[in-house]
């Protein structure tokens, strides 16, 4: 079947890749094509360089974010085609690969060895083709671009509500459960431990208020990003996510949680019982915030 091809890194999926996702799903429809996302499975400077830049997404959280787009993810081998000129990649790839009868990108694409094809090199090749083409232009929000770089520096200063205006969804992740101490049990709070991979974006480290997809039911959640300090010193960075009205093991399963509010720092407690106090505090602060959205909504 004929498809309809959405070219970009989509490292986010933000609401500027948005634009090119959506026009690509909308160019199907009207073709009765198929909508396909092109995506190299490694991120290119990771196959040039050998150190992959810090990203938004992993692979887990890349494929649960397009499935809800409606738009099939296809993977390129980066190596089998960085030698490629343009014209090469629009032949091999979208001609004859995809059968493409669309193709989509944003202003700012490039492809082909060394990025010498620009978003106007495809629009030419797709008009010589008599292939639809549709190049969707800048997105901005408050005057400025919106871009992958604008929205990890804001999670890294723990504006989490920026980054998710940005993104047009909540900031979210999808890691393995480990399986951890269990200490949080011992004083009423059991969570669920994972731990961020150095080529993920490490949000402010504190609390949020978060929400925790198990299966197709999502529940509140509270989640510590950081070294927990009252219980190891030394402790590796990592997250810790209570999981609101729900009991269940979830060792060894990826799980999404997705990061609503930025509630505190994280802090170094004199005690157990003291933090003990202070993750009541955050459950009531959670639950009353929550509250206040879904009257809101009403």
């Amino acid at each position: 079947m004929a498809s309809v091809v959405a070219l970009g890194n989509f490292d986010g999926l933000h609401r500027g890749h948005m634009t090119v996702i959506n026009a690509a799903s909308d160019m199907a429809k009207r073709l009765g094509a198929v909508p396909f996302a092109l995506v190299f499975k490694e991120h290119p400077l990771g196959a040039l360089t050998g150190k992959t830049p810090v990203c938004l997404f992993n692979k887990e959280s890349r494929a649960a974010a397009f499935k809800k787009t409606g738009v099939t993810l296809c993977l390129l081998d980066f190596a089998e085609m960085k030698d490629m000129s343009p014209e090469e990649f629009f032949d091999e790839i979208i001609i004859k690969r995809m059968g493409a009868v669309g193709v989509c990108c944003g202003f700012n694409y490039t492809f082909g060895k060394k990025g010498k094809g620009t978003a106007e090199t495809m629009k030419k090749l797709c008009e010589n083709a008599g292939i639809e083409f549709s190049m969707s232009p800048e997105f901005d929000f408050e005057g400025e671009p919106v871009s992958t770089t604008r929205i990890r520096q804001a999670l890294e200063n723990g504006n989490i509500e920026l980054a998710n205006v940005m993104l047009g969804r909540p900031y979210s992740f999808k890691l393995i459960v480990n399986d951890g101490d269990k200490r949080g049990r011992h004083i009423g709070a059991p969570t669920i431990n994972q731990r961020i991979p150095d080529n993920l974006v490490t949000p402010k480290y504190g609390v949020y208020m978060s929400k925790t997809t198990i299966g197709d039911k999502s529940y509140l959640s509270i989640t510590n990003i950081g070294v927990r300090p009252t219980i190891y010193e030394d402790d590796a960075p990592g997250v810790e996510t209570h999981i609101l009205d729900f009991d269940g093991d979830l060792y060894g399963k990826y799980i999404e949680v997705a990061l609503l509010a930025y509630i505190r720092p994280e802090k170094n407690f004199d005690s157990l019982v003291q933090l003990e106090t202070q993750i009541g505090l955050d459950e009531k602060k959670v639950r009353e915030i929550a509250e206040k959205v879904k009257n809101r909504q009403k």
